[in-house]
Formats: C-alpha cells, sequence, structure tokens
C-alpha cells in the first residue's frame, strides 16, 4: 500500500449540496477500490492564480489515503470525466512528506 495526496478544485458555481455529493463519490470511490482514508480537508473557496474554465475562484479539497497503485489510473480517470472538477492532482508521498503531513494535521488540530 503506498501513501497518497490528492488535491481537486471544484467549479465555484455549485451547490453546498452538490459539494457535498461529489466529495462523498471520490471518497466511497477509493473506500471501495481498497484505499483507507488518513485525513479529509476542505480548504473552502480560494481565489485561482489563473482563470481555469473562466473561472477565478474555486473550492479545494485534500484527501490523504493509502491505496494500491492500481487504483489510481482508475480514479483519476473518475476525475476527468466529472465536469465539476475543475483540476486534480494525485502525488505519492515518500517517508519525509508523511512525516510533514502528520505534522501539518496535528498542528490543524491543536489550532481547532
Amino acid at each position: 500500500m503506498n501513501h497518497y495526496e490528492t488535491v481537486f478544485i471544484l467549479n465555484p458555481v455549485l451547490s453546498e449540496d452538490q459539494i457535498a455529493e461529489t466529495v462523498k463519490k471520490f471518497e466511497d470511490f477509493l473506500i471501495n477500490n481498497g484505499a483507507k482514508m488518513v485525513s479529509k480537508e476542505n480548504w473552502g473557496l480560494k481565489k485561482l492564480a489563473y482563470a481555469i474554465q473562466h473561472k477565478k475562484s474555486g473550492f479545494y479539497h485534500l484527501f490523504e489515503f493509502t491505496a494500491p497503485g492500481s487504483v489510481i489510473a482508475p480514479y483519476e480517470q473518475e476525475f476527468k470525466r466529472d465536469e465539476r472538477i475543475m483540476r486534480f492532482l494525485t502525488v505519492k508521498l515518500d517517508k519525509h512528506a508523511i512525516e510533514w503531513a502528520e505534522k501539518r494535521r496535528t498542528r490543524l488540530k491543536a489550532k481547532a
């Protein structure tokens, strides 16, 4: 099992229900394909550095999960098929990135 992080940007015109439904869809896809969710973060509406699909903002979400490598290709294919997703990036974390992610999560929990 490898450790991954995915950040994706949702279209800013979506309602709260549509956003929740989309996030749940991708979370369920991972779980149904043998992944284990480590962390989920909703970063909220943020301004983009440049326009994507003529939009200047988007709703950012982060998933951190462990999964077999065979899950990633179909997972990213689902992102490409969903018109609510403006951009996404999945990266495999090395041991240093995993440590940094754990520190970041503990800092966020301390702030809350």
